[in-house]
């Protein structure tokens, strides 16, 4: 089971069954801010949701090494950082997340995001790492930057969120970029 310390009072660890209702509690917490630009969030709205959700990631890991990791500050449940959609036929995979607003601004989702880069190049040994945020969401954007990935491209109204087009970048890391 993925468990990572980042730094004193910040971990990453595979969520279980048990953190389902802190999960729940921190997306109804900020549903309306993390409605703005997730759209899964009117879809994760019980605990039978979150719930589903973990099972369903618990069997992705055991599978294909795919991860969804609760980051943990202090013990406090602060949001999510994971791996979707591996393609082992071309070795890449996307990187998503989420932060609640009171973790925000820390270098908490950055730190979080870079030990996963690891994990991709490393543990499951891929090629190519992405990271696709809205071109409006300035946080999430900052960090594939911040990161050192390449900006690769900007689709134009690519993703569609409660009847609203944004576009979508597509920010990328190769292997051989990856300095830890």
């Amino acid at each position: 089971m993925f468990h990572k310390l980042l730094r004193p009072g910040l971990e990453l660890r595979q969520m279980e069954e048990r953190d389902a209702p802190t999960v729940l509690e921190a997306i109804d917490r900020d549903r309306a801010d993390l409605r703005k630009w997730l759209v899964w969030v009117d879809r994760s709205t019980s605990l039978e949701d979150t719930l589903a959700f973990i099972r369903a990631q618990a069997e992705k890991n055991t599978a294909t090494g795919e991860l969804a990791a609760g980051i943990w500050v202090d013990q406090r449940f602060a949001g999510t950082v994971g791996t979707h959609a591996i393609d082992r036929l071309n070795s890449k995979v996307e990187i998503g997340y989420w932060l609640g607003t009171p973790f925000r601004g820390q270098g908490i989702m950055t730190d979080a995001c870079r030990a996963v880069v690891a994990y991709s190049f490393r543990e499951l040994e891929l090629h190519r790492v992405e990271i696709h945020c809205a071109a409006g969401n300035q946080a999430s954007r900052a960090i594939p930057a911040r990161l050192g990935f390449t900006h690769e491209a900007t689709l134009k109204e690519a993703q569609l969120l409660y009847d609203t087009y944004h576009d979508l970048e597509i920010w990328r890391m190769l292997r051989k970029d990856f300095r830890d």
